[in-house]
């Protein structure tokens, strides 16, 4: 696999909370930051549309 350029969320903070990370190639990748070493999921690009679809209709608390 190439070398992967993550972001972290605009959610995530430096307090060690939630902490999510993003790698896009053709694949959309998704790792928590606390631990990379774990392993990371792989979604299509429409598996992602839909999950960020639903988090934006979804009640935040």
């Amino acid at each position: 696999m190439t070398q992967l350029t993550w972001f972290k969320s605009s959610y995530s903070d430096s307090s060690g909370g939630e902490c999510v990370e993003v790698a896009t190639t053709s694949t959309i990748h998704v790792r928590d930051s606390k631990d990379i070493s774990r392993p990371f999921l792989h979604l299509s690009p429409a598996a992602w549309d839909a999950f960020i679809a639903e988090v934006r209709t979804t009640p935040h608390h």
